[in-house]
């Protein structure tokens, strides 16, 4: 790997600040000094240690360890040039064949950004798409007096059967989210990966609304969201929506939409959230007996969904055909439960997961878990905490997203957490991919 063509790149963004965001004063909340960089000026390291295999505190019981330590390649996010509030992670990314597609925000509030990053995890470089509010001040979105830019991105990011990326913006505090700065909603946009070129979808679809949740059907090119309520919002009850992207026109908005996760049907063509069922053939809203939804895979080849809802680790499967929910039991590992980003193996045998996604999994070891469907096994691949944390000074803390590739081979982790020093929690975000040794995925 040879990083030296990003270097340019890299080093004009780390010396001028992002004159769009709201850059705060040194604050002893995040006294160290950032970006936050490896040893001797690498990107990317790669790992692999016994230390993967020595179990964590907490590890209940009935728990397997693998027998192989997997190689763990590491990053922190570029871009990371000042401190944020904090740095951090929220989107649900996707792997298309050797690239992973993320986000990064700052968190800031009212301005604040999101950054849309693809790393190709052959050759272990970062490239950023877009820094979404700086593209908008580009667009003139802003209208003036408006004391507010998205400091998030907490949607799914999805890839368009046009080859676009699509996503939202999102607020980096629900507390700014009122017409004392101006606030009138969020922006759907969508980016080219091999283009870079960013373009505005939609324009406040729902008005004062953020949007923390979407998926995308590739296919019909429908974009379905979830909104939260902004200060004064006309309507102050969660909205589901759906926009047709070809026409850019809204097929539907209801009450009672989807608080975090949209489950799309492949096969059917139909999305699901808590107890009910969009058809865009009918556009029509029905009742479905759908759980709470936190986190849930994409449909495996059986017609299966699989899903954890609210903070537990209480795992179920959900048929898309028949609506049929089995229970299937606590997938814990440890002490933490919280799940918010499944992924499962093409072939609909495993699950992947980090339990922790709203921190703690530091002091759970940071186990990353493999679980077998069909035997309800929970194996722990790798205990990522004491070597990181020994060797590189960084604890991997909590995940809000992570993508399984297209062979189920890498597992790639999208990670808050903060560096030896900081005095008060998160403050940085990193990548990992895990590489699953294939004697632990027969």
């Amino acid at each position: 790997m040879n990083p030296l063509p990003l270097l340019p790149i890299l080093l004009v963004s780390l010396l001028l600040p992002a004159a769009h965001a709201q850059v705060p004063k040194p604050n002893p909340r995040y006294p160290l000094p950032y970006p936050p960089r490896l040893p001797d000026g690498q990107i990317v390291v790669t790992e692999s240690s016994p230390l993967f295999l020595k179990p964590g505190a907490n590890l209940r019981d009935g728990v397997v360890i693998a027998a192989t330590p997997p190689v763990v390649d590491f990053a922190f996010y570029p871009e990371q040039n000042y401190p944020g509030n904090p740095w951090s992670h929220r989107s649900d990314g996707i792997v298309v064949g050797d690239k992973y597609y993320s986000s990064s925000n700052d968190h800031l509030a009212p301005k604040g950004t999101a950054h849309l990053w693809e790393y190709d995890g052959r050759l272990k470089q970062f490239r950023l798409l877009v820094d979404t509010s700086k593209f908008l001040e580009s667009v003139n979105a802003f209208p003036p007096g408006m004391n507010y830019r998205p400091g998030e991105m907490q949607s799914r990011i999805d890839l368009g059967g046009d080859g676009w990326l699509y996503y939202a913006t999102d607020r980096g505090s629900p507390t700014v989210t009122h017409d004392g700065n101006g606030y009138l909603g969020e922006w759907i946009l969508r980016t080219h990966p091999q283009t870079r070129e960013t373009q505005i979808v939609a324009t406040h679809p729902v008005a004062k609304h953020t949007i923390p949740c979407s998926v995308l059907d590739p296919k019909r090119m429908i974009f379905y969201g979830g909104t939260a309520v902004g200060r004064d919002a006309p309507n102050q009850k969660i909205q589901f929506f759906a926009l047709d992207l070809k026409t850019r026109k809204l097929l539907l908005v209801a009450d009672d939409g989807p608080y975090r996760v949209l489950i799309f049907s492949p096969s059917t063509g139909r999305v699901f959230w808590e107890g009910k069922c969009y058809d865009p053939e009918s556009n029509t809203i029905t009742a479905a007996n759908v759980p709470d939804v936190r986190s849930a895979t994409q449909e495996t080849p059986q017609g299966i969904v699989y899903g954890t809802s609210g903070t537990k680790a209480d795992l179920w499967a959900f048929d898309v055909k028949s609506g049929a929910v089995r229970q299937l039991g606590n997938c814990a590992v440890a002490k933490q439960e919280y799940i918010a980003s499944l992924e499962a193996d093409p072939r609909g045998k495993y699950l992947y997961y980090v339990p922790g996604a709203h921190g703690g999994a530091a002091a759970d070891g940071t186990p990353i878990v493999q679980y077998e469907i069909a035997t309800g096994r929970r194996k722990v691949l790798a205990f990522l905490h004491a070597h990181f944390w020994d060797k590189y000074g960084y604890a991997l803390d909590g995940s809000f997203g992570n993508a399984l590739d297209e062979k189920g081979e890498r597992f790639f982790i999208s990670w808050d957490g903060w560096r030896k020093g900081q005095p008060r929690g998160w403050e940085s975000a990193a990548i990992t991919v895990v590489h699953i040794p294939a004697a632990e995925r027969p």
